[in-house]
Order: structure tokens, then C-alpha cells, then sequence
């Protein structure tokens, strides 16, 4: 099938000629322009859905999907809560809970703490701590026991390793005739545990359920019940439809709500790196447009020519169209294949870059995540993709539309 002949005479245009390499040259330039800043995006955004993502799986290795906690702090019969929550479809695993401050005394060294009291068994269905203990085991937290498992900056803060013994300040005190006394319990440190989120690491204690119980006088009652979903962006709702499940008073909450404040940043952060890098996009792009008109300048007597010869002022507008278009998208293309290259293995370049510099860029001491981690989404790729092919197909429009309003007469006076 013969092809028009506006696209023959664009591809045409779109290669180099012995009189304007200067053309071509800017031609290139506009291409490795459109290629970097796509390939930039690419890799901006799937490092960023990296962050959220290990931001995700740090915080809810802790948190639960969904809490149910006793209207006045206490849940007295837990079981028969969990028992109502299971039935929902989507919930699968339960385990309740004792939180409450405290403070842990070794030596001279004081720390406030969020005590936890669990059952080992039932929290390993609602979160991920055996997978982040740096030494120890969560099933050494026997009933009267009076075993504790601290968070690795907790431990380091009062200096004390597996098989040292703390003691355990509970706020509730008791009277005696010399005043209110707090409560006082020694405990054997079993383990040590490490998320990677300070706030975790620094400030959480788990013991035993039973001991928190007797500790914080709290006979058989819990503060509520933590659950566990098969799919954790079903979170708010499933907490909407468990409002109307649930036959007590309690408070109901998700984690998109407990942790809204961090991952509304990282997403306000994804969202502005999206139109800056846009912006570099569309800087990129609209170099076709001097591409285009100084093609245009050079191609006037052809134009007149093509003018007498019967071609429209659409076909020429047509021929410049197809020339930025061709430009637009080989750099698409470039860019496309060298973001997904760069974005799928970052684990090797950024390490590789390192080594070469001589530098860490996420140092541990200082932060959290100390590896750079990507997760290339497809559907961000095609958003990059649409975006870039429009600026490019719209830079295209103005030198092309000045194009056909080119007149024959006057273009060919001076030939």
C-alpha cells in the first residue's frame, strides 16, 4: 500500500542534507532532551513508589491493618470481637492487645516506653516482628514470665543486651500510707527487634499479654484488638463495614489513618516531582519548535513548490507534523527504554555509582532507608508516555500551521 505522500516528504525532511547538518544537529539535540527528561520521570517516580512502599511495609510490620479499641480504653471481651470481625471476608487474622506507657529504668539510664502486650502465636497473623529480630525470640515471652522484647534504639538508649533485666515504672501507682507509689516490676530482656522506623525502634516494648494484664490492673480485659486483611488498601473500608458488624462500643481505625501524615507526604512529594520533571519534559520538547521553524525557513522554495504543484495547506502542515512527530518520538522511545533499564536495576547502578565516587548517599546513621528502592508501575510509564507524546505532538503545531500559510509567490521571488 503506498504510503502518503505527506509522511514520505516528513520522513524525508527529518534527515540530514548536505546544507543544513545544523538543522539535524538541533534535531538530535531535541531527541537526547525529550529521552532524558522521560527517562528522568521514569526513574523519579519509580524511586519515589520505592519509598512509599518500604515506608509501607516498615509501618505496618507494627501497625495493623485495622484496630478496634474499647470506647474507654478497655475491650472486655475481646474474643467475642474477634470472633465478629473474622466473619468479615476480607479480615484474615485477630489478635488483641494491652498498650500503655511506661517507663524502663537499667542503671542510671531512664526511657519512657509504649508498652505492648501480646500473644506471640495470634501476633504473627496481624504483624511482622519475628522477620526483624536482630537477636532472640518473640516466643520467650511466656506467661509469668516477665520477659520483654525492646526495640534496638530502646536498648541501646539504656544499655542493655539479651539477658539483662530491667524494671518496668507503670504510671497506675499504688497508695499506701506514705502516698501514691508507682508500680514496680523487674523484667528479663529475651530479645531485641529493628523496623527501621525510629519511632518504633526508640519508644516500643512488647511483653506478655497476661503480664500487662496483671501489671496495668486490668484482670482479664484488653485495650482492643488488632486484625490483619488480605488486601491493605481495603482498609478504610472494611473499617467502615466493622462499625456496623461490631455489637460494642469501640473505636475503630486503619492504618491510612494512623500514618496519614506520612504517606500524604510522600505522595504530595511524588506529585510535585511529577510536574517539575514535566516541566524539564516540556522544556525538552518544545526545542522542536526551533527545529521546526528554522526547517520551515529552509524549506521555502520546496513549499512553493509543492503550493503550485496542488499540495493544501493542510498536507504542508501535515509534513512538518510528521517530521517534529518522528523527532518527539524517537526520544520517547529512548527515554521509555533507558528509564525502565535504569529504574529496574538501580540496586546496581546507585551501588556502582557509590563505589565510583567514593561516597554513600544514605548513609545508616542517618537515615532509615539506607538503599535506594524502585518499583517501576506501569501505569506511571503510560501517563509519562501520553504526557510526552502530547508536548511533543504540540510543539509541532505552531511552525507547522506558519508553514502552510507560506506563499508561493513571495517564496519563490528571489530563486
Amino acid at each position: 500500500m503506498a504510503l502518503p505522500y505527506e509522511l514520505l516528504i516528513g520522513l524525508r525532511y527529518t534527515r540530514a542534507k548536505r546544507r543544513n547538518h545544523f538543522i539535524s544537529f538541533i534535531s538530535l539535540i531535541s531527541m537526547l532532551g525529550i529521552a532524558l527528561g522521560v527517562a528522568a520521570l521514569i526513574v523519579v517516580l519509580s524511586v519515589m513508589n520505592g519509598f512509599q512502599t518500604e515506608l509501607r511495609s516498615r509501618i505496618l510490620a507494627v501497625v495493623s491493618h485495622v484496630q478496634i479499641s474499647g470506647a474507654q480504653g478497655e475491650m472486655p471481651d475481646w474474643a467475642r470481637v474477634a470472633a465478629q470481625a473474622e466473619q468479615h471476608p476480607r479480615v484474615t487474622g485477630a489478635a488483641p492487645f494491652v498498650q500503655a506507657q511506661g517507663m524502663l529504668s537499667y542503671g542510671q539510664s531512664v526511657r519512657g516506653a509504649l508498652v505492648r502486650g501480646i500473644l506471640p502465636d495470634l501476633e504473627d497473623k496481624v504483624a511482622d516482628f519475628r522477620p526483624h529480630m536482630k537477636s532472640g525470640s518473640l516466643d520467650a515471652l511466656t506467661p509469668d514470665g516477665f520477659n520483654i522484647v525492646l526495640g534496638s534504639e530502646l536498648a541501646r538508649a539504656l544499655g542493655v543486651f539479651v539477658g539483662d533485666k530491667v524494671t518496668l515504672i507503670a504510671p497506675q501507682g499504688v497508695v499506701t500510707p506514705a502516698g501514691v507509689v508507682p508500680r514496680l516490676k523487674t523484667f528479663t530482656v529475651v530479645g531485641l527487634f529493628e523496623v527501621g522506623m525510629y519511632e518504633y525502634d526508640s519508644g516500643l516494648a512488647l511483653i506478655r499479654l497476661e503480664d500487662a494484664q496483671r501489671l496495668y490492673r486490668m484482670d482479664d480485659r484488653v485495650s482492643g484488638v488488632r486484625l490483619k486483611l488480605d488486601e491493605l488498601f481495603a482498609a478504610p473500608r472494611v473499617a467502615r463495614e466493622l462499625a456496623a458488624r461490631i455489637d460494642v462500643e469501640a473505636f475503630i481505625s486503619d492504618w491510612t489513618r494512623s500514618h496519614a501524615n506520612f504517606f500524604r507526604a510522600v505522595q504530595i512529594e511524588k506529585n510535585m516531582m511529577f510536574i517539575i520533571l514535566s516541566l524539564i519534559v516540556a522544556v525538552a520538547a518544545f526545542n522542536v519548535v526551533s527545529t521546526l521553524v528554522m526547517a520551515v525557513t529552509d524549506k521555502q522554495a520546496d513549499i512553493a513548490i509543492l503550493r503550485t504543484l496542488g499540495a493544501s495547506p493542510g498536507s504542508i502542515m501535515a509534513v512538518f507534523m510528521v517530521q517534529g512527530t518522528l523527532i518527539g518520538c524517537i526520544g520517547l522511545a529512548l527515554g521509555v527504554a533507558g528509564g525502565v533499564a535504569l529504574a529496574l536495576n538501580v540496586d546496581v547502578v546507585v551501588p556502582f555509582i557509590e563505589r565510583l565516587l567514593g561516597t554513600q548517599f544514605l548513609a545508616k546513621e542517618v537515615y532509615y532507608i539506607s538503599a535506594l528502592p524502585s518499583e517501576l508501575q506501569w501505569g506511571d510509564v503510560t501517563t509519562i508516555t501520553g504526557v510526552a507524546f502530547v508536548l511533543a505532538l504540540g510543539a509541532t503545531l505552531y511552525p507547522s500551521w506558519r508553514a502552510s500559510r507560506t506563499n508561493p509567490a513571495e517564496a519563490l521571488r528571489y530563486e
